[in-house]
């Protein structure tokens, strides 16, 4: 059992964190090129019009009572209104539109990733130079290899262009509408009855999840391997072994747990990066989730939004580390103390 106290001290890292992450993040965006009264008043306003603009965002305020007044909106979780991206609106509400979007994309990534990476990298320890260990050593590899621009447009090219299996992009088909109840179209899909609107969120969904699943899959399948080969090795296994225990049965209850808790950490690591993946993966399939927002407000020199999403990225990554921890204590009391 996880202990109360072990769980505060890890919350409580969170915020120095977020300091620092909202601390960097407002310097990059205020010492860049750029101007975003600029871009909202237009290339041909006149200067007075600029300055107007300026005035009226703050924008014309020393540097550090623009900073103290982004901490104290960052303090209340008021990251203000959207300059372009979407003007006049809350950044809250637009985040709340697209983070669900991005998640259960990483989330299904993940998920892929350890159907497929598990068992693989278990498989491939046990079967130790064998055919089945070269071969899956080499699809790791590859996976690994292949970046998401690439991998991206050749499955498109082949599962949506040549055979006609699969669509090239959104999360569903048009002709289907689905109230946004928990923001996962494949959850929102189900909640309203609708099969044939679950069926098409399943193909629209199923190339950029491959995309995501496979890098996931090769990584964790090297660790899984590389960890398990060594908790194979070890005295107690042999003694397992040695009294009469079954090889799968040594390997399932003795081996899989200790080979399991560095496989966490690049679990936890990697999940933080899917979110960060997601960038160029809904650029691909144009999918409009937090990724393709982050790049859409970069562009446009949309400050509060580039501010918020970054820092949202920060949260989510340090409560996977939270996550990560937790569950390291649980498999490993030891690790707690």
């Amino acid at each position: 059992m996880v202990s109360k106290q072990f769980v505060l001290k890890r919350l409580l890292l969170l915020f120095p964190v977020l300091f620092g992450v909202a601390t960097v993040v407002f310097a990059i965006l205020h010492l860049s090129p750029g101007d975003p009264a600029v871009t909202i008043a237009g290339e041909r306003a006149s200067q007075e019009f600029i300055n107007e603009v300026r005035s009226d965002l703050g924008l014309d305020d020393p540097l550090w009572q623009q900073y103290l007044r982004f901490l104290g909106d960052v303090v209340s979780l008021d990251f203000g209104q959207s300059y372009q991206v979407q003007r006049g609106t809350p950044v809250g509400e637009i985040l709340a539109n697209r983070l669900p979007i991005t998640i259960e994309l990483a989330l299904l990534g993940e998920v892929a990733g350890l159907l497929f990476g598990l068992p693989l990298g278990i498989l491939s320890a046990v079967k130790q130079d064998t055919w089945a260990d070269h071969l899956t050593r080499i699809g790791a590899l590859s996976g690994i290899s292949v970046p998401i621009y690439w991998s991206g447009p050749l499955l498109i090219l082949l599962f949506a262009q040549v055979l006609g299996l699969l669509p090239t992009s959104g999360r569903i088909g048009s002709a289907y509408f689905v109230e946004a109840t928990t923001g996962f179209i494949l959850v929102d899909t189900l909640l309203a009855g609708n099969v044939e609107a679950f069926r098409s969120a399943v193909t629209h969904l199923a190339l950029p999840v491959v995309v995501l699943g496979i890098y996931q899959m090769a990584l964790i399948s090297r660790m899984m391997r590389s960890s398990m080969v060594e908790v194979i090795r070890q005295d107690y296994m042999r003694t397992a072994r040695a009294k009469g225990q079954g090889a799968k049965i040594t390997v399932m209850k003795h081996g899989l747990r200790n080979a399991f808790i560095p496989v966490i950490t690049v679990i936890g690591i990697q999940f933080g990066s899917l979110l960060g993946g997601a960038v160029l993966t809904e650029t691909v399939f144009e999918i409009n989730g937090i990724g393709t927002l982050l790049v859409d407000a970069i562009s446009r020199s949309d400050y509060p939004v580039v501010q918020a999403t970054v820092l949202v990225f920060a949260v989510l990554y340090t409560l996977v580390n939270l996550g990560v921890d937790v569950t390291y204590s649980i498999l490993d009391p030891r690790i707690e103390q």
